[in-house]
């Protein structure tokens, strides 16, 4: 037909003047939807001045909804563009008949629903969720236009620093808004940026009581702070970018390679996929468990309290950030003999700090069939290291806490609950930092066994810290080669190459050398405080652990300044910081002659 021949020569000629005058105007109503989103949970205001900006809140989603239609129209291929572009579309429907049924009927139905099902404060929450989808959408955007540029620039363990960079940043604007504390007037700046770095490095330090200084907004903020930066910026952007259908290319897929310890650059995109979906699971799934056996003397006002306070300590479990919504933290009266929930809470920092490509190693469904198939396809050897030493280091633990223990904060309870205990406080010790016995009444010997455990940490690819376990023992087989006079380090029946010996001993001097030298400046900034609590402390931080003997509310603003940075670091990795700062690595076409020095 003619008239269709003018309309397409029409959207041709008028298609990318249209599109980039609209997505002009998308930008600014996405500016203005974020700051629309920071007054309102950031700043106390009236009721009928919250359901005005909610309602410019639904004008920007017909926005969305418009910019999609929009690009549709323009698009000639139309069935594939919405098949390309499935979840949006999906999200766009979404947006439609929500707003079509709540111009033709009397009630909002999701709000009706959450009255129904026992949430006494279903308002706020129907808020919350309309805020999320809001982001989620927001975030779909921001993948499709920006992406393609936003790794150019920097290296991938630049890129890597960055990103944490600007979550503790974000994290502590949003921290410093009025309505995120219970007391009147912002949160004391220092003390919002040393809870942003510990919540975004998962380590679980605080120098105010999570379940008291902070209302819901501020634990909500808390809560993403700990996913974000135990999964990492990068993982869940890049997963939106393969999950939305607009892919990346080998620098980002180089630098997910970098963060999650991947063997191989072509497993990656795979590997991006099954850790957002294995976290999501393990998190849901623990979250269910906690729901279910929370012990009836713990109180809520709510059914809806109740899932945010199994939610929030599901992810700050996994993630291995030890933040708890008790001021005793799991040492709290109605929380210390609730064994089962400990045990939760222990599986779940075990399998966060297994590390994700152990996880998939073992879990995905590609492996479990292999193996059905072949049964004599084995566990790679990264994962054998990861299994066999975490599991060695959480028995030696137990044991060792069990018998330091005995007579001291183990004295009194029956065999069974002393070995959960310590079984708790040696998984624990490793990076997550929950603590159901007095960490300040534990033995001097037993602290300093914590502190062991602390420094190695978990695994590589994990949310943990530490030196990590494969470090460890490579040192370790590395010790016993030597003493042995071997020329060559072999394990499970595999030689390990110099280079990776070289790495293991970089991160363990780069370790070492730092808390000596962070002990050292700290023990300067607080004087007044024991040195093996500064001790106990700074290695807490350097390995995100979280366990403190009582003293990180009266470090100084010196001194928590001194924690924050071993927190970063312990986070990113020395390793990272050190290619990161090294930049160009240079190979000389030359090698000098052998020398022998006398060692020992």
């Amino acid at each position: 037909m003619a008239w269709v021949d003018r309309f397409n020569s029409f959207l041709y000629n008028t298609r990318e003047r249209v599109l980039r005058s609209y997505r002009n105007v998308l930008g600014l109503a996405t500016l203005i939807a974020l700051s629309i989103l920071i007054v309102v949970y950031g700043f106390e205001l009236s009721q009928n001045t919250i359901e005005i900006l909610f309602n410019v809140l639904d004008l920007i989603f017909g926005l969305f909804v418009f910019s999609f239609l929009l690009r549709l129209l323009f698009n000639f291929q139309r069935w594939q563009f919405i098949r390309e572009n499935i979840t949006e579309s999906i999200a766009m429907l979404i947006i439609l008949l929500h707003g079509i049924t709540n111009l033709l009927l009397p009630f909002v139905p999701i709000e009706s629903l959450l009255k129904s099902i026992g949430f006494i404060n279903y308002p706020n929450v129907y808020r919350v969720l309309v805020t999320l989808f809001l982001l989620f959408i927001i975030g779909i955007d921001f993948v499709k236009t920006g992406t393609s540029n936003i790794f150019k620039k920097v290296s991938p363990p630049t890129f890597f620093i960055l990103s944490f960079l600007a979550l503790i940043v974000l994290g502590t604007i949003l921290l410093i808004l009025p309505k995120m504390s219970v007391e009147e007037g912002s949160m004391d700046l220092v003390d919002a940026l040393f809870t942003a770095v510990s919540a975004s490095c998962v380590t679980g330090l605080i120098v105010v009581d999570t379940s008291s200084y902070f209302t819901f907004q501020g634990q909500i903020v808390i809560l993403f702070l700990m996913q974000l930066g135990g999964l990492g910026i990068i993982s869940f952007a890049t997963f939106f970018a393969f999950y939305i259908g607009q892919g990346v290319g080998i620098r980002q897929q180089s630098l997910i390679q970098d963060f999650m310890s991947s063997e191989s650059i072509f497993s990656t995109q795979g590997l991006i996929r099954q850790i957002i979906f294995f976290t999501l699971f393990i998190e849901m799934f623990g979250a269910f468990l906690l729901f279910a056996s929370w012990d009836p003397s713990v109180e809520f006002k709510d059914l809806g309290e109740r899932l945010f306070y199994s939610v929030f300590h599901s992810v700050s479990a996994f993630c291995n950030a030890g933040f708890a919504l008790f001021p005793e933290g799991y040492y709290t009266e109605h929380l210390r003999f609730a064994y089962f929930h400990h045990l939760i809470l222990a599986a779940l920092i075990i399998m966060g700090g297994l590390g994700f490509g152990t996880l998939q190693d073992l879990f995905s469904p590609h492996k479990l069939r292999e193996r059905m198939e072949k049964p004599w396809v084995d566990w790679k050897l990264s994962t054998k290291v990861v299994l066999y030493t975490s599991g060695a280091l959480i028995i030696i633990g137990m044991i060792m806490i069990f018998l330091l223990e005995n007579d001291n904060t183990l004295k009194g309870l029956q065999t069974s609950e002393k070995i959960i205990d310590a079984f708790f406080l040696s998984v624990t010790s490793r990076t997550a930092g929950f603590n159901t016995l007095d960490t300040a009444s534990l033995k001097l010997p037993t602290l300093i066994f914590v502190i062991f455990l602390m420094f190695i940490g978990a695994s590589p690819g994990s949310t943990g810290g530490g030196i990590k376990t494969s470090t460890f023992l490579l040192i370790f087989v590395s010790v016993i080669a030597t003493i042995k006079g071997k020329d060559s380090i072999d394990l499970g029946k595999r030689s390990i190459p110099s280079a990776l010996l070289y790495k293991a001993l970089t991160v363990f001097a780069f370790a070492s050398t730092y808390n000596l030298l962070g002990v050292f400046v700290l023990s300067i900034a607080e004087p007044e405080i024991a040195i093996f609590d500064l001790v106990f402390e700074h290695v807490s931080a350097f390995a995100t652990v979280g366990l403190s003997t009582g003293i990180t509310s009266q470090l100084s603003d010196m001194g928590k300044l001194i924690i924050m940075i071993s927190m970063f670091l312990g986070r990113i990795g020395t390793l990272t910081l050190a290619v990161a700062l090294a930049g160009y690595k240079e190979q000389p076409s030359f090698k000098y002659p052998t020398a022998h020095l006398m060692i020992g």
